[in-house]
């Protein structure tokens, strides 16, 4: 049986792009039911996930090479936040699955997919929205407002909590700007975002993964550093149009 907190782990970050219609099953109620409701909720729960088309895949590679189970938190951790996990996939079979799901679609993008992977890309989160969505070709086209916070948001985000105010969350983080030439992590502003839908109270002073409109989760330092590193460097991909493939972005 498929362990539930890798179902669960899973499930608070996918429920919020989720419940925009975005992506998943199409009830987009239906998670958040399986999410509150507990161990009943596990079978229904692993019928569900693999209806993720964008995310199922690449936890079925980081699962192969790691003779693991697709929902194996270790396996689902990697995904969203990023471990050393990701470090066993290889990247030629990383390569030919991306070719396959996506090539047709990217047309002459392709190049900077390629690019991306020669570069030492890594099937996280981070990789699929700034290196093979098309809001970053969108916002280097002119279409700024649009592509600039669908980027910000869809990213998995971290901040420290600093309050509670009614049905929000505000948490201290560093929002995504864009400069003409390159996207940067603007100084930290207070957000304020819905909470984790199953994971109870939240506290001033925690850290925690963002999505969307939502907290997912509490995260630990170490996750955050692991959250931190894969998203500079999928981020800095982004930009090689204008920069090294190598520098990291400013802090």
């Amino acid at each position: 049986m498929t362990d539930l907190s890798g179902s669960a782990f899973f499930s608070r970050f996918a429920f919020p792009p989720n419940s925009l219609g975005y992506c998943g099953p199409s009830d987009t109620g239906l998670l958040k039911q399986v999410m509150v409701g507990g161990l009943s909720g596990l079978e229904e729960m692993t019928h569900i996930i693999p209806a993720f088309a964008g995310a199922w895949p690449y936890l079925e590679l980081i699962a192969a090479c790691a003779n693991r189970d697709p929902l194996d938190p270790g396996v689902v951790e990697a995904y969203w936040l990023g471990n050393t996990l990701l470090d066993q996939v290889d990247l030629l079979l990383m390569g030919n699955s991306l070719d396959e799901r996506f090539r047709h679609r990217a047309g002459w993008d392709w190049t900077a997919v390629s690019d991306a992977l020669n570069a030492g890309g890594r099937p996280n989160h981070s990789f699929h929205v700034f290196c093979i969505y098309p809001w970053v070709g969108l916002l280097r086209s002119g279409i700024v407002e649009q592509s600039l916070d669908v980027l910000d948001r869809c990213r998995i985000r971290w901040g420290e909590v600093v309050a509670l105010a009614g049905d929000r969350v505000m948490v201290r983080s560093r929002p995504l700007t864009w400069d003409g030439a390159r996207l940067r992590l603007s100084p930290e502003q207070i957000e304020p975002v819905l909470p984790p839908v199953d994971d109870g109270l939240l506290n001033p002073g925690d850290l925690v993964a963002m999505h969307w409109d939502y907290v997912c989760q509490r995260i630990t330092p170490h996750q955050r550093d692991n959250l931190m590193r894969y998203h500079d460097r999928h981020l800095a991909m982004a930009n090689q149009s204008h920069t090294s493939l190598g520098r990291s972005i400013e802090r």
